[in-house]
């Protein structure tokens, strides 16, 4: 089986390795210090586990996780993790699959026996009891065979299109299968919803201004972009900004 290893502990990196050394039917594929990392050699390893660390810098292997259940063959996954046996009920109750630090190689083999693949919803409830108010570092999506990530932090608006949600960043644009209400229950207070099919970035909001109709839409900085607010959401958009100083 072609094993992954992913934590930001050098040490830990390396004793991991070690045990896995020692397995029969284990091939050992590559490592990752970082989440984004991981991300990024499961793209082009194609492991069948995924060994996953849980709290790292940037983003934590359960967000890792989540996108790596986008993936169209995703890996199974076992996290690894220092938490309290208290903290770990989460995890035994949606049946993921956990390795409690220091790791023994009798419990490690035993993981990777039983190791399978977690689904999306597995993910979610985990993460809403490990963190009430997780929100993704970054959003994710395969676009022409290649993962591509984009930082929370860089993306302008969401918009709804047919059956999928268009996410407008720095960068350009990309599909993503999330509906608009579960993006805006996530990223609560950072973005704001200006039309039943569109979610702006405060952040971004240079302004609102009427159109040679009479529309209004929002400006967008650092974009030409514009987007336009529904009648009915108007005062409340105009009132929400005007508290944020933007218009």
């Amino acid at each position: 089986m072609k094993t992954l290893i992913v934590d930001d502990e050098p040490l830990a990196l390396k004793r991991m390795r070690r045990l896995l050394e020692d397995i029969p039917n284990i091939e050992i594929v590559g490592e990752a210090k970082s989440g984004k990392e991981a991300l990024l050699r499961s793209s082009a390893l194609h492991p069948d586990i995924v060994l996953l660390d849980i709290r790292m810098p940037e983003m934590d292997g359960l967000e890792t996780a989540l996108h790596l259940s986008h993936i169209q063959h995703p890996p199974a996954i076992i996290f690894t993790t220092a938490f309290t046996e208290h903290a770990l009920a989460a995890f035994d109750a949606h049946a993921v699959d956990y390795l409690l630090k220091p790791i023994r190689r009798e419990r490690l083999e035993k993981a990777l026996v039983n190791a399978q693949k977690i689904n999306r919803a597995q993910l979610l409830e985990l993460g809403k009891q490990e963190e009430a108010s997780r929100a993704r570092s970054h959003i994710s999506a395969y676009m022409g065979g290649n993962l591509q990530l984009v930082p929370s932090e860089n993306i302008y608006f969401f918009q709804a299109e047919q059956k999928y949600v268009s996410v407008h960043h720095a960068e350009g644009q990309l599909l993503i299968d999330d509906s608009l209400k579960t993006l805006e229950d996530e990223f609560g207070e950072r973005f704001l919803r200006v039309h039943r099919n569109s979610l702006v970035a405060i952040e971004y909001v240079e302004g609102l201004e009427k159109d040679k109709e009479g529309r209004y839409q929002i400006c967008i900085r650092n974009s030409a972009e514009r987007v336009e607010v529904s009648r009915r959401m108007v005062a409340a958009t105009r009132r929400r900004l005007k508290e944020m100083g933007k218009v």
